[in-house]
């Protein structure tokens, strides 16, 4: 992608928790800067744990999504450069949660982070040109998602290979639709990529099955396995790729990171 393209700005979304939503925003994020491009990650969960994962100290966050959220900073200042060349975080903190009862009497309550990016395209100082921006929500359907499903492109679902799947999924796919008809009529699915998958388990080769034939080509090709490597890395403040290049995780997260810039070429020629 070309440095003065307009960024392709994805959230990862899914109000199931520990589907991997977060886990698949640091290293997605971590593959495609591998390849070449350069990624913002915005993190808009109270938690913080997509900072923590990409070795963001707490003392570092001085400024915040919440700020950004709240007017009182620009999102090019509260951005942080990480230990992986070319990509970048807008880290969060607690005073997330708060920002729902201070907006949620404002008219524009839904489009702040939507504004917040405009505004950075427009900074001509800000030598950044970020070719793809993903935002991890919270795992439930609050403002703070709204404010990323109405301010994006494409939702890529992280989905757990497990049994209450397909119902989440159905969930999600009606909140994209009715953003889509309200909010933000560019929305799209981008894709479905299934986490935590163990082809020893019949179960989650039978919800692999289910989800495929439900969501077609939407699906994407590359799984990401349940691997003892991707949860550990976190707690060194690393994504998986820096953590241990080799293992399986990595690698899939490698091919996923392919696959999600194969599909934007095939996007933009259509």
């Amino acid at each position: 992608m070309t440095a003065s393209a307009s960024p392709r700005i994805f959230v990862l979304a899914n109000q199931k928790g520990g589907v991997g939503k977060t886990t698949t925003a640091i290293n997605l994020g971590t593959a495609l800067a591998a390849v070449g491009e350069e990624v913002l990650v915005i993190d808009l969960d109270p938690q913080g744990n997509a900072s923590t994962g990409l070795g963001v100290d707490r003392h570092q966050r001085t400024i915040s999504t919440y700020d950004v959220l709240l007017g009182e900073s620009s999102l090019a200042d509260a951005i942080i450069a990480t230990a992986v060349p070319r990509l970048s975080i807008a880290p969060s903190t607690l005073d997330l949660l708060g920002v729902e009862l201070e907006i949620a009497n404002d008219k524009d309550r839904a489009y702040r982070l939507k504004r917040a990016f405009a505004e950075l395209a427009a900074d001509h100082d800000d030598e950044r040109r970020y070719s793809y921006i993903l935002i991890d929500c919270p795992p439930s359907l609050n403002l703070l998602t709204i404010n990323a499903l109405a301010s994006s492109d494409a939702v890529v679902v992280p989905l757990q290979c497990e049994f209450f799947a397909l119902e989440g999924l159905s969930q999600l796919l009606s909140t994209v639709e009715q953003v889509r008809q309200t909010l933000n009529h560019k929305l799209s699915i981008h894709g479905v990529v299934l986490t935590m998958y163990d082809p020893r388990n019949n179960l989650a080769n039978q919800v692999v099955a289910d989800v495929r034939r439900f969501m077609g080509e939407k699906v994407y090709q590359t799984m990401i396995p349940r691997n003892v490597r991707v949860s550990e890395a976190p707690s060194h403040g690393k994504p998986v790729l820096l953590y241990d290049l080799k293992c399986a995780g990595s690698q899939a997260y490698l091919k996923l990171a392919s696959e999600v810039i194969q599909r934007e070429k095939r996007l933009r020629a259509a």
